[in-house]
């Protein structure tokens, strides 16, 4: 057993002092690939190009808003925001692996369940205006939060006002 053992550790040992010396030169990948032997294969030095699934958070422009807010016990978009919508529909349709979630939130007011119902009309509104643009029903998913999910945790009309949207959620963010 303490052969064993000791053959094991000796091995990882070794296995642990064996390793490539790291490369002196900073050249671009690009050098790098280029000057590579024929028979080295040139996937595996250069990194994989992911394909953009979603416009980084804070851009400038409606693309960089991700809520659309609502007026109390209502689920119309409101003018202001329909720009937000039209952003993310042309993004969604440009970019067809693309996917978001739509996620309906209210403030605390109203029982549990009407506040379901309604975060529910309040995604699937968003959602039927990014349809109505053409954006595929696989690129898309509603979700409500009724008022589990709030922004603001105060209990006034401005904490209220943050509560009541649909956020976009882009899958992999």
């Amino acid at each position: 057993m303490k052969k064993t053992i000791f053959a094991l550790a000796v091995t990882s040992v070794l296995a642990a002092c064996s390793s490539t010396p790291p490369e002196t030169t900073s050249a671009p990948v690009a050098e790098k690939t280029a000057a590579a032997p024929a028979h080295a294969p040139m996937a595996a030095e250069q990194p994989a190009v992911k394909p953009m699934l979603y416009p980084p958070k804070g851009v400038g422009g409606a693309l960089g808003e991700r809520s659309i807010y609502y007026d109390f016990d209502k689920y119309a978009i409101r003018d202001q925001y329909k720009p937000v919508v039209d952003a993310h529909g042309a993004f969604l349709l440009s970019h067809p692996a693309s996917k978001v979630i739509l996620q309906g939130n209210c403030d605390e007011r109203g029982s549990r369940e009407y506040n379901l119902g309604l975060g529910q009309r309040r995604a699937d509104s968003v959602r039927k205006v990014l349809a109505a643009k053409g954006v595929k029903d696989s690129q898309m998913e509603t979700i409500s939060f009724g008022k589990e999910k709030p922004r603001n945790p105060g209990h006034n009309e401005k904490a209220w006002a943050e509560n009541r949207r649909t956020d976009i959620v882009y899958q992999g963010e």
